[in-house]
């Protein structure tokens, strides 16, 4: 059986074909090729639109189908993996209502922090593991209290997964890990939150029915699968957020495992057996793909919104049509703590981790008699390495102590210079592994559609591509300490203002 895995990203779609027998990956393809944009109408604001992303998975899929090294007809199930925390609102005709309100929007923080009050800090965190926060919940009570024309027509309420296979499928179905990452679930009474929907007078109407993440979701249209190149009726078989699926592609599913991601956003995502919760909510707790009610398998998710976007801002400012390889070569040339030069990289919007405040980015300590474009280069990548360092401690102090990180060579994983900077800031050893999130869906929906008789199975014969070890700090440890001093007095300016 082959395994059409799609990964919808806040950049772009990429979609892989996997041979379930041999664990190949047969062909990907990325659409577009260039960087998708985020719609803010308002600072602290970012929409995308969900009908774009059905467009582009479509376009990723006829690429792939373009490389002609498999037969379209063997694909035999789906799986989706999304961007977390999103609300897709559709009607009763499946009609989207309005543009997606994605991850990294702060709009709803104030509607989060007071359900956290009135619902109770300690039942928010017992029960739901987390703060109502920016997370979709508080999106969608953003949208009844200030978009009630469009709150009236609502049918269902879907997470960025669930409506892409609702595309696929014309079902409309969830998952308890997609519920918990909206912050609609209640963990101790195994249900939807009435907690959460009583505060916000929400419409259980509105929840799709519950699935396993592994189940069949719905099977493929005959117009989808004409359009593709598919075979009608073939099973959407798994979808799940794009940190839990990056786990399940790095074989993190049981407890004290880790992964890493440092794409747009960064994230450590640690897998635990208990119902535990930071008890300032900046790290949050999620069902995991393996979750059930009667086996915990809760993933703690650090997640660190301005990471790879400001490598990204970087390249596109300093005016050199620079590749992300190139600006490395450059960066590689100057010293382990760029001569002094910090920079905070949190300009995508409120940091959880930072107890949702929104900070902005800033670059410090300017010389401009030493420091270049290549000193900028190398100052983001260590205060990306330095901001997971930061939120690592507060992990730590929730009783995570990695042993060891998984991450695939991705993003800001290729370059030696973050992973120098990220290993030996943390002192954590650092496994890379060749995978991505499209191959991490497809071999989900192996497992999700019997191809697998379980996760162990999908992932015999993993190979590790490299280990990198700490070393020595080589100033590190200095340069850090700096930078947390800058952050904290930024924190502290940021409070001041907001109580002027």
């Amino acid at each position: 059986m082959l395994l059409l895995g799609i990964d919808v990203g806040t950049s772009s779609i990429k979609a892989s074909v996997v041979d379930a027998a041999s664990r190949a990956v047969l062909a990907s393809a990325q659409y577009p090729e260039t960087e998708t944009g985020i719609t803010s109408l308002q600072p602290g604001w970012a929409e995308q639109s969900p009908e774009m992303w059905w467009l582009h998975v479509q376009e990723a899929i006829l690429k792939v189908n373009a490389s002609k090294k498999y037969n379209p007809a063997d694909i035999g199930a789906i799986g989706i993996a999304y961007q977390m925390h999103g609300l897709v609102l559709v009607d009763k005709e499946q009609r989207v209502l309005r543009d997606s309100i994605i991850w990294c929007d702060s709009r709803a923080v104030p509607l989060g922090e007071k359900a956290f009050q009135e619902i109770g800090e300690e039942k928010c965190l017992s029960h739901l593991l987390n703060s109502p926060g920016n997370f979709t919940a508080s999106k969608l009570a953003w949208v009844k209290q200030e978009e009630p024309q469009v709150y009236e027509r609502i049918d269902k309420v879907l997470l960025p997964g669930d409506f892409i296979a609702m595309k696929f499928t014309g079902e409309t179905t969830t998952t308890i890990a997609a519920l918990s990452e909206g912050i609609f679930w209640d963990f101790k009474n195994n249900s939807v939150s009435e907690d959460v929907f009583n505060h916000y007078g929400f419409n259980y109407r509105h929840i799709p029915q519950v699935h396993e993440v592994f189940s069949v979701h719905g099977l493929l249209r005959k117009d989808i699968a004409d359009t593709l190149s598919l075979r009608q009726g073939i099973p959407v078989a798994y979808k799940a957020g794009d940190q839990q699926n990056n786990a399940l592609s790095l074989n993190v599913l049981e407890p004290g495992e880790v992964a890493a991601t440092a794409g747009t956003s960064g994230v450590i995502y640690s897998v635990s057996d208990q119902l535990t919760w930071d008890p300032q909510s900046r790290v949050n707790s999620f069902a995991h793909v393996n979750h059930t009610a009667k086996k915990n398998r809760v993933g703690i998710l650090l997640c660190i919104n301005g990471t790879g976007i400001l490598n990204n801002w970087v390249r596109k400012i300093s005016g050199a049509h620079f590749s992300y390889a190139q600006m490395n070569d450059a960066a590689a040339q100057v010293p382990a703590g760029s001569n002094g030069l910090r920079i905070l990289p949190f300009g995508n919007g409120a940091e959880r981790m930072l107890n949702n405040k929104t900070v902005q980015a800033h670059i410090h300590n300017i010389d401009l008699n030493l420091h270049g474009a290549a000193h900028i280069y190398r100052a983001a990548q260590e205060g990306i390495a330095f901001s997971f360092r930061y939120g690592l401690d507060i992990m730590r102090s929730n009783g995570l102590s990695p042993a060891v990180i998984r991450a695939g060579k991705a993003n800001l994983f290729l370059s030696d210079i973050f992973l120098d900077a990220f290993v030996n800031t943390t002192q954590v050893p650092v496994e890379l592994y060749d995978c991505d999130g499209s191959v991490g869906a497809a071999i989900g929906a192996g497992i999700g559609a019997g191809a697998f008789q379980s996760a162990k199975e999908a992932f015999t014969g993993m190979k590790k591509l490299r280990s990198v070890e700490p070393g020595s700090k080589n100033g590190y440890e200095a340069a850090y300490r700096q930078w947390s001093s800058l952050l904290e007095a930024q924190l502290n300016t940021s409070i001041s203002q907001l109580k002027k």
